[in-house]
């Protein structure tokens, strides 16, 4: 077990005190309102690049909004220390528990030109909650705030790694993974960053599950549904699974395009657009069959070397995910996906190629925990919805290692993964409204 979950004794022997900066108002948490503002105009503005948001996984952008929460932590008079593997954890030094912590956290990456509160909301959820147990860490669990590394898949093709990395459960294979530009390797990100390459390449864990008591993490809904049914918070049942080709190569043969008739082209890009259409006709199907399934490639492209208005392309790299909350549904359409083709390289005269298979398995929140946050919202007088992601987290690491887990949506406009993500403040604090409650429920 990681020191920074039990903690060093000793600690120090004075309570610390709110930060003299932050100005005090009328109600109990009312000047947490003006904290997390400030906090996420300042990290957002360290990691601003153009129009949007970038904190790259390994990178200087999630570096300098880890190294902003650690000034905050100060400010705040928490404890903080970095594990072997870069991660942040935080706590009340004063509180000498030595029983399983819950956990509350999320991560400080985020994709290429995205939006500022994706994981970062989360980490200050944790941070306002452990805030208010300030005075009395007794009247809840003990509480570890925990700001990961590396969820994002968008910079080595991988998601989920800082947390996968914690319980062990990175692939030493995962450290040759090449970063989106071509250039270098996670594992050499990682070095650079100071984690443990060596420990992680054995395996090593820096935490077992039984050493938490339960993984919480607040988060924005990442697409439109709370918007449109006007929901400021809900609870997440489960969240979606995936499997993925970062990279398939259609072979065809590249011609003339005035020159080769139809029955005789080996078009790449028609075949990759008969492929999509056949797999959009079975996703279609399936739902009316009532599965849980969203299929997407995300990125396609013939090769820039070749680029002409007269070439029939003879190559075609694309993506392909495929997410679902059913283990047996991502498997079928798995299964349906190559069966496809297969058929296309008949009738159409290319072969597939398909890069290694990624897979995250499907996750359920704990139901025991969900109970508890819908009950913080009776509580509040706020009664609030259940929401499966559609999206991935951490919690689903944790949940899938055996660690009860649930997580909070925060109503987000305009979706996530772009410039525009739109949180407001007052649904955030709602949602930290309801952590705090579910926590300090006896």
């Amino acid at each position: 077990m990681i020191e920074s979950l039990a903690g060093p004794r000793d600690a120090l022997d004075e309570r610390p005190k709110a930060s003299a900066g932050i100005e005090q108002h009328t109600g109990p948490y009312a000047h947490q309102t003006a904290l997390v503002n400030r906090m996420l105009d300042e990290i957002g503005a360290l990691s601003r690049d153009g129009e949007g948001i970038t904190r790259e996984t390994y990178g200087a952008g999630e570096e300098n909004a880890i190294q902003a929460i650690e000034q905050y932590a100060a400010e705040l008079g928490f404890a903080a220390e970095r594990d072997r593997f870069q991660n942040l954890w935080l706590r009340l030094p004063l509180d000498h528990r030595a029983e399983p912590p819950v956990v509350i956290g999320s991560h400080m990456d985020s994709v290429p030109q995205g939006g500022n509160f994706d994981g970062l909301a989360g980490v200050l959820a944790g941070m306002l909650v452990l805030d208010r147990l300030r005075d009395d860490p007794t009247q809840a669990p003990p509480v570890r705030v925990l700001a990961l590394r590396a969820e994002e898949s968008a910079w080595f093709g991988k998601a989920y790694i800082g947390s996968l990395a914690l319980l062990g459960k990175l692939p030493a294979s995962a450290l040759a993974l090449r970063h989106r530009s071509g250039e270098g390797t996670l594992g050499e990100a990682m070095q650079r960053s100071g984690v443990d390459v060596d420990a992680l390449a054995r395996g090593e864990a820096l935490l077992a599950p039984a050493d938490i008591a339960a993984y919480l993490e607040l988060h924005i809904e990442q697409g439109p549904v709370m918007v449109a049914r006007g929901w400021p918070a809900t609870v997440v049942t489960g969240i979606r699974g995936n499997i993925r080709h970062n990279r398939v190569r259609c072979l065809g043969e590249t011609g003339h395009s005035g020159a080769v008739p139809r029955w005789l082209r080996k078009d790449a890009m028609l075949a990759v657009a008969d492929l999509l259409s056949r797999l959009d006709e079975h996703w279609r199907v399936l739902l009316q069959m009532g599965m849980d399934l969203v299929m997407t490639t995300g990125m396609c492209s013939t090769p820039a070397r070749s680029h002409a208005v007269s070439v029939i392309p003879g190559e075609v790299e694309f993506s392909f995910e495929v997410r679902s909350q059913s283990v047996d549904t991502l498997e079928r359409f798995y299964q349906l996906m190559q069966d496809e083709c297969k058929a296309v390289e008949k009738s159409r005269g290319v072969r597939f190629e398909f890069d290694g298979l990624i897979r995250s398995e499907p996750a359920a929140m704990d139901p025991a925990w969900i109970s508890r946050i819908e009950a913080a919202g009776e509580t509040l007088g706020a009664p609030i919805e259940r929401l499966p992601s559609g999206a991935g987290h951490d919690a689903a690491v944790f949940a899938n290692a055996g660690v009860p887990s649930a997580m909070v949506f925060v109503r987000n406009e305009h979706g996530s993964h772009n410039v525009h993500e739109a949180m407001e403040v007052a649904d955030f604090m709602q949602g930290v409204d309801l952590l705090h409650t579910a926590l300090i429920a006896r």
